[in-house]
């Protein structure tokens, strides 16, 4: 079976899939006036272009799909689109990133459709913090459901929260007291600029070695990545049952293990979150006999496939905000 690789010698098990843009949040940092479409009818891929979208990408070694957004549970058809991706043969594993808005009604039917991870965006346990990062009043719900699907161990759980400074960049401790007894993963994730954002990441960038240094000075220690692992360095302690995963995309060699490519709601292939072009495969998604077709076209322009982006720069690529493309 051919795998998917760059001429960098990177190879890439892993695809990021939005499968809309519309959120219902108004989170401080992406959408802060809410979603509002950039065309009247903005058409997302259907469940058929989605089943032959994933047959391709798992027919070249595509063994991990994360399903994003916006907000994937927007989407009403999102249990069909996880019982496609797990009926694909060859992917191994399911993924979704949420904001739990719908976590408490139908995370158990993800769950039976195939779901095998989950992570669930909560930038703050402090229910005012989150409020008013997130504009959403829910956080009670979501931290008991987060709590009840832990208890069931039935898929991998994780918890993503953006650091931003003067919000909640407090929070440490809570955190450290929330992992000691409960067998979860939480992601710090740094705060990126957007096409849309300069001003605010100007004001609320935390740098991510700061908070890795807190931990290593508490005893923390960093584990090695897995072949489909997401970006995170993961860190353990003896003493806890969680543990911390840092995503920080400004550190030097960020860009060196990337294993993972995007597809917009619409259907552009993105090599890079930050990248300059979208190429579009929806032509090649109309039938099954264009299979072959599509995976050389994947193929074919990943070998386009910078070694890493340039946000140092400042250069954000076509990202307007991460809703756009799905983080």
């Amino acid at each position: 079976m051919a795998l998917l690789n760059d001429r960098f010698g990177r190879s890439f098990p892993y695809l990021r899939l939005s499968v809309i843009e519309a959120c219902n949040f108004r989170c401080s940092y992406c959408l802060p006036q809410g979603y509002r479409a950039t065309s009247p009818h903005p058409s997302v891929l259907s469940l058929e272009e989605i089943r032959r979208l994933l047959q391709s990408f798992a027919n070249v070694g595509m063994r991990k799909i994360r399903l994003t957004g916006g907000e994937p549970s927007v989407r009403k058809d999102l249990t069909d689109i996880i019982h496609t991706a797990a009926s694909c043969a060859g992917i191994e594993k399911v993924a979704l990133t949420t904001n739990g808005t719908l976590l408490h009604r139908r995370w158990q039917e993800w769950v039976r459709a195939g779901l095998t991870n989950l992570n669930v965006s909560v930038d703050s346990l402090d229910a005012r913090q989150f409020a008013a990062i997130t504009g959403d009043t829910h956080h009670d719900v979501l931290l008991n459901t987060i709590d009840e699907v832990l208890s069931s161990s039935t898929c991998t759980l994780k918890l993503n929260a953006v650091l931003l400074r003067g919000l909640n960049d407090d929070q440490l401790p809570d955190w450290l007291a929330y992992v000691r007894h409960r067998r979860i993963g939480v992601r710090f994730i740094e705060l990126m600029q957007t096409g849309n954002n300069f001003d605010y990441f100007k004001r609320h960038h935390y740098r991510a070695d700061e908070i890795v240094k807190k931990l290593r000075e508490d005893g923390w220690r960093a584990l090695p990545c897995s072949m489909d692992a997401g970006p995170a360095i993961e860190y353990v302690h003896p003493d806890y049952q969680g543990r911390f995963g840092i995503i920080a995309p400004y550190a030097k060699d960020f860009c060196q293990g990337c294993n993972r490519l995007r597809v917009t709601a619409q259907g552009d292939l993105r090599l890079c979150l930050f990248g300059q072009v979208g190429i579009p495969l929806r032509p090649f998604l109309q039938k099954d006999e264009d299979r072959e077709l599509l995976t050389a076209k994947i193929q074919h322009y990943l070998g386009f496939k910078e070694s890493g982006h340039r946000l140092q720069e400042g250069d954000t690529g076509l990202v307007p905000h991460l809703a756009s493309v799905g983080g």
